[in-house]
């Protein structure tokens, strides 16, 4: 059983990360930790095609108006909720909702770990995650920075609800390197499956390429680079994995368990 690093139940995503096709055969997985776990490897998520299309129009949002990000967090949840149970019932998988809540001190505890340097936190034993809503978040809200946090924290409950999360925390490693790759595969992929529900609700948001260049360039200048552990993975494969997801809408896009060492790196 793995805790060390994220934590007894509790799934992180770093302060200056948001939060992030066909998937990759394991043939091609060379110079890669194998993994065996087949609820990683063939896990039902992979199977159905894309994510339905709908809508998730955005709410308004002003820099330093915490009620107003509220708000806008909320709706972006409940059109997660709507989306994902859809998904579910097609899966004829049982589907509940995260709860959520909001903080705005790092100092905050959250499922008995300090939130620290996170922006979202998500409690595996709870199933439930918090959103960090302090001065930095709300200085610039206007790119989707807090829209791709929210689907990032709610791909942990999706990888939760799916048997993911436990047959990861179980997957044998040997070392810390091993278990670094693991954790990066399983964080790469919850950014994925952020990308996917953006995807699948693209066409309504009032949003243009550029603002999705935006978002990619974010991503490309938070990975481990500039922290201390590498288990996010580097910048450039967090916003590999996510235009991944968005591209295709379809979470068989995020096989992150058959992928090449490089791609979760």
């Amino acid at each position: 059983m793995r805790f060390p690093l994220l934590g007894a139940v509790a799934t992180a995503a770093l302060a200056l990360l948001l939060v992030g096709g066909v998937s990759v055969p394991a043939s091609a997985a060379q110079d890669a930790y194998p993994i065996k776990g087949l609820r990683l490897t063939k896990s039902k998520l992979y199977s159905g095609g894309p994510l339905k299309s709908s809508a998730c129009p955005e709410k308004p949002i002003a820099a330093g108006d915490r009620a107003l990000a509220k708000r806008y967090v909320l709706a972006v949840y409940e059109c997660l909720n709507r989306s994902w149970s859809e998904r579910f019932a097609m899966m004829g998988v049982n589907f509940s909702k995260p709860g959520i809540s909001f903080t705005t001190r790092s100092s905050a505890t959250f499922c008995d770990e300090k939130v620290g340097d996170a922006v979202g936190v998500y409690c595996t034993a709870e199933r439930r995650f918090t959103i960090v809503l302090d001065e930095k978040v709300l200085e610039y809200p206007y790119d989707l920075f807090l829209f791709d946090t929210v689907a990032h924290e709610y791909g942990h409950h999706v990888q939760n609800l799916m048997g993911i999360t436990r047959a990861f925390e179980y997957e044998p490693y040997s070392g810390r390197k091993e278990e670094l790759e693991q954790t990066r595969r399983f964080e790469l992929q919850a950014e994925c499956l952020a990308g996917v529900f953006i995807g699948s609700v693209w066409h309504s948001l009032d949003r243009t390429e550029a603002d999705w260049q935006e978002l990619l360039v974010l991503d490309r200048e938070s990975g481990d680079e500039v922290g201390k552990v590498r288990d996010h993975g580097k910048g450039r494969n967090i916003a590999a994995w996510l235009e991944r997801g968005f591209r295709g809408a379809d979470p068989a896009a995020c096989n992150t368990w058959t992928a090449p060492a490089a791609k979760v790196s």
